[in-house]
């Protein structure tokens, strides 16, 4: 085979042809551990394919001796294809090509015997692993509702990540999680696995590890170290620890492995991926060669030279910088601008003026760190007709707990509105089935009344069980308190305050997924755009528009998303807001992993400079409305980062200049936040004693307690023994 494939590319198959000579180096080194530095847009894809080639068309080995490792099915399938071309359309099969979970189980299910296994066991989707582990906690006794079982399975999956089988977790690992037990659960879960014969995605790996490293039979493991003479992995950097001890363990027979990665675009750390690994590789693989892809067939100099002066910041990293025939092309333009609409609305005005002189909505993107910055802009754009789509993610009002706020304020401004409060009914959890709620319905289809209605009436009835009569009564008087607000308070304090009392911020608070922080901020995003508009109907119709807009999707559209969804692809025009401090670089990442965590948002700031081809755009307000409290910000410490030949700075009139300002407490890390004036309200009884919010009083009946709420002459007071109760301002005094 080999002499034939040999003879093929000396006449003419011409696929080394093309290649720089560090892509060329990279192909064909084929000897030895290798590890390819692919900066952004240096040809990586077409380096991979070829060596693939290479080796098939040298007689190096036969498919079924490659090992290749990719991160998604559709970058192996795509990778299947490519190499084909390359060999004049040659089928190739019978090859060991696919993502670390389908090369592992089909690994497994030769050797499934040696963990407890049969070859024909299932492999849980996560539904099914939440639902198993929630059994477990059930029968264990632990409260599932302070310890959230997807929360619990996401730290089991995380040990997976890092090899860790039950006898490896050390005693800290687990602390104070599931009431001190989860180590426990976790070897209960593993047991139960093994006793229906399945797997969850983790231990594709994670058995495989511990068959190929078992001290007491190495057969399995020399059987690969012969079947597998040449071993490729993509996207390296984001490998996590059970990853990378899976490669070294095969790559101990041949020594040929070839890891290609970018240190600079490691941005997955938050799902386990390990930068280490790439960092240290010819420590772990002795006499490795390490080849460095700078020229970079995207973007054009001055884009370049100004991502690389921001990663230059980093400690760790391995070092390289990317080069251009394309020309140095125009400046990055930096803008601060005065707040947050101020920015969605020259972003619109740019994009615009791009689509004037001809350029293709398709070429053009935002992108943004967090996912409730789309907001603004989504709301801009259609304000302007530019066409635009949402991308790895779902528009800002149409997500889940979106929904479910405007489901609480559609409520309150109109009381038949059946559909919202049948959402929200049992969000959070009241105790308030579907069977209630047929019950309900049934009642109002009878009467011809809405659900509001039927509430009313049948909780004056004996229908409905004792404990489910006063949970009814007491949403039914917060939705007539919070109506009764309407008007008199600012709507987006009423929101913020519906949204507190109701006991829905705080579900998302105790919630321990990792979805929960975002679904946070979207709440506060949204309050803080109600503040744009002058009363909660005038929002509420605003909404419906936006949604039904929404409906509309072109051909030709600007793309918004998020930084991490950015990685892999490229735009003629950037735009990169929300460069602030606590914004980008994010708050949360660096109090929750301090140094490292910075250094991932320089390697994210990295990746967004690098998507655009012609020109990027970064920008920063000075003012932020968050939670209805207005925070000033100073620009992000990557815009200082930007090389002043590479960019040209515009700021609004008036706005203060880059350094940091009073604005910032001690630390220089978290904003202090401006407070807006509340308006305290008052009223006066019939005796003229005058009460306040959060004034001391004394009743008769419920004793002392603090005004929470003025409703004309009710008081909604928290006593100190008898708890929230509304009653007369007559019926109080004031405590001494």
């Amino acid at each position: 085979m080999g002499s034939v494939m040999h003879n093929q590319e000396e006449q003419g198959g011409g696929y080394l042809s093309g290649l720089n000579n560090e892509q060329r180096d990279a192909v064909e080194s084929l000897d030895g551990p290798v590890l390819v530095l692919a900066g952004a847009g240096t040809g990586k894809t077409r380096v991979l394919t070829t060596r693939l080639a290479h080796l098939l068309n040298t007689g190096r080995a036969y498919p079924s001796q490659i090992l290749a490792v990719t991160f998604t099915n559709k970058a192996a399938q795509e990778m299947k294809e490519r190499v084909s071309g390359l060999l004049g359309g040659m089928p190739v099969e019978g090859w060991w090509l696919g993502t670390f979970h389908s090369l592992a189980a089909r690994m497994l299910r030769r050797h499934a015997d040696r963990v407890g296994l049969s070859s024909n066991f299932t492999i849980l989707d996560p539904d099914d692993q939440v639902r198993l582990l929630k059994q477990i906690m059930e029968v264990e006794g632990i409260d599932t509702k302070k310890w959230v079982p997807k929360a619990m399975m996401g730290v089991i999956d995380r040990w997976k990540d890092r090899a860790l089988t039950p006898e490896r977790v050390g005693a800290d690992e687990a602390g104070e999680l599931a009431e001190g037990k989860l180590h426990k659960l976790y070897e209960t879960y593993q047991a139960r696995l093994r006793a229906v014969n399945a797997c969850d995605f983790g231990d594709l790996l994670l058995h495989m590890i511990t068959i190929l490293r078992d001290p007491n039979d190495q057969s399995v493991l020399q059987e690969y170290h012969q079947r597998f003479r040449y071993i490729m992995v993509d996207e390296y950097q984001d490998t996590n620890v059970a990853q990378y001890l899976w490669l070294r363990l095969l790559a101990q027979g041949s020594k040929n492995i070839c890891c290609v990665g970018d240190d600079d675009q490691s941005i997955y750390g938050w799902r386990g991926a390990e930068v280490g690994n790439i960092l240290k590789f010819e420590k772990d693989f002795e006499g490795a060669k390490v080849i460095r892809l700078e020229q970079n067939y995207r973007s054009t100099n001055n884009i370049l030279k100004a991502a690389h002066a921001v990663i230059a910041n980093n400690e760790g990293r391995l070092g390289k910088e990317l080069w251009s025939e394309a020309g140095d092309g125009e400046k990055l333009t930096v803008k601060g601008l005065w707040d947050g609409e101020a920015e969605a609305r020259w972003i619109g005005e740019e994009i615009e003026q791009l689509q004037r002189q001809g350029k293709a909505l398709s070429e053009i993107a935002v992108l943004v760190r967090a996912g409730f910055q789309t907001r603004e802009f989504e709301e801009r754009f259609i304000k302007l007709g530019v066409p635009y789509k949402v991308i790895g993610g779902p528009r800002f009002y149409e997500r889940l707990e979106i929904r479910d706020a405007l489901a609480y304020l559609r409520v309150v401004a109109q009381k038949a509105d059946d559909l919202a409060l049948e959402r929200i009914i049992n969000t959070p959890k009241r105790g308030i089935g579907n069977a209630t709620v047929q019950t309900l319905y049934a009642y109002g289809r009878t009467y011809g009344i809405c659900l509001h209605d039927a509430i009313i009436d049948l909780t004056q009835t004996d229908e409905l069980r004792p404990k489910m009569k006063s949970t009814l009564m007491k949403l039914m008087d917060d939705f007539e308190r919070w109506r009764s607000l309407v008007g008199s308070m600012d709507h987006a304090e009423l929101a913020a305050q519906i949204l507190d009392e109701s006991g829905y911020m705080q579900m998302w608070k105790e919630d321990k997924t990792p979805e929960a922080p975002g679904r946070l901020e979207n709440l506060k995003e949204l309050i803080s755009g109600m503040q744009e508009y002058d009363s909660l109907p005038e929002f509420l119709e605003h909404v419906a528009l936006v949604l039904e807009n929404q409906a509309n999707s072109g051909g030709d559209f600007v793309t918004i998303m998020t930084l991490h969804g950015a990685k892999g692809l490229e735009f003629d025009q950037v735009f990169l807001p929300g460069w602030e401090e606590g914004v980008f670089p994010s708050q949360r990442s660096m109090d929750e992993n301090g140094l490292k965590g910075l250094e991932e948002e320089r390697r994210l700031a990295y990746v967004g400079i690098t998507r655009a081809r012609k020109r990027a755009y970064i920008s920063f307000a000075a003012n932020r409305r968050m939670y209805g409290s207005w925070v000033n910000s100073i620009p992000s410490r990557f815009v200082e980062e930007l090389p002043k030949e590479q960019i040209e700075i515009e700021t609004e009139l008036g706005l203060a200049g880059n350094g940091r300002s009073s604005h910032w407490d001690s630390s220089g890390l978290a904003p202090k936040v401006q407070k807006r004036q509340v308006h305290e309200r008052k009223v006066m009884n019939e005796e003229g004693e005058v009460f306040e919010r959060g004034m001391r009083v004394f009743h008769d009946k419920f004793g002392y307690g603090k005004i929470i709420y003025i409703d004309g002459h009710k008081l909604d007071i928290a006593f100190d023994k008898a708890g929230k109760k509304r009653v007369m301002d007559n019926f109080v005094e004031k405590a001494d």
